[in-house]
């Protein structure tokens, strides 16, 4: 017997619930969450326009999940539900930053089927419990069961499984959310701290490599840890910062922007070489 159906026999017996239901409410299908539990990293690609096919392009482009950005867009639940919907079935999950901690902002945000709420400007531990709150069914939160694509993405017993799929990620983008990170990070639900580096210098006036900056970099990274939850950033700390594993990839712009850097380099290989260099060792020379 497998170890998932053992599982499943023990919660049955501990819960008084029946093997079947056992076993659906521990069913994950968030893969970012199963990644992260496995040690590995996840990097989320940013999309912050309404066309369909750029956000399924990029979403069968090998990113863990998307990052739907509608704090800083004029996206619309419309949109976004269209986009999911149209590339439903893509590797990548989607996770959206909501505009805010709303209950309006996040019932729409997990009826339309993300499995990752991204709070911005999280300052203290209210905020984010109060996310957690909206984001999760009873007995955990208070999500109103409402219609939306959620089931036809998800499955039909998504109503028993969804609390341990939907991730919180809390944004500190301040030196108040900083002086309050533990806090924050302690709230249950929470799963990633996320240290936004661009509005860290932005809102303390300080750069990275300041010390100033840094302490406030550490005070995130030592208040997360200490409670034990993951530390999110932006995709250039993967190779600098060790502890992160949560990342914010490039935007639409940008991926176009070095796609066709590359195309174009590939088409006319002396484009970025001086006049009497090869491009490849015995080839003719750059004119």
């Amino acid at each position: 017997m497998k170890r998932a159906t053992l599982l499943a026999f023990s919660l049955s017996f501990a819960l008084g619930v029946s093997v079947s239901d056992a076993q659906a409410q521990s069913r994950i299908f968030n893969t970012v969450k199963e990644k992260l539990a496995a040690g590995e990293r996840v990097v989320g690609g940013t999309v912050s326009t309404p066309d369909p096919d750029i956000y399924c392009a990029m979403a069968n482009s090998g990113f863990d999940f998307m990052w739907i950005e509608m704090q800083h867009s004029p996206l619309t639940y419309t949109d976004v539900a269209r986009m999911i919907w149209a590339c439903r079935g893509a590797p990548a999950i989607p996770f959206i930053r909501v505009p805010n901690a709303t209950e309006g902002d996040i019932q729409k945000a997990t009826d339309i089927g993300a499995l990752g709420i991204i709070v911005p400007m999280v300052d203290d531990a209210d905020k984010i419990r109060n996310a957690v709150t909206f984001a999760k069914f009873p007995p955990m939160g208070k999500r109103s069961q409402g219609g939306g694509q959620y089931r036809a993405l998800w499955g039909n017993d998504y109503r028993r499984t969804a609390n341990d799929n939907i991730m919180i990620i809390a944004m500190i983008e301040s030196p108040a959310g900083v002086a309050n990170a533990a806090e924050i990070a302690g709230v249950p639900g929470v799963d990633v701290v996320f240290a936004a580096s661009s509005d860290l210098g932005s809102f303390s006036g300080k750069r990275q490599g300041d010390p100033e900056y840094e302490a406030l970099v550490t005070a995130i990274e030592v208040g997360t840890l200490g409670a034990d939850r993951l530390l999110g950033g932006p995709l250039a700390w993967m190779s600098t910062r060790a502890p992160y594993r949560f990342f914010q990839g490039p935007g639409t712009t940008s991926l176009i922007r070095r796609g066709a850097s590359v195309v174009l380099e590939a088409a006319t290989p002396c484009r970025e070489l001086p006049a009497g260099v090869a491009p490849i060792e015995g080839e003719e020379r750059c004119r």
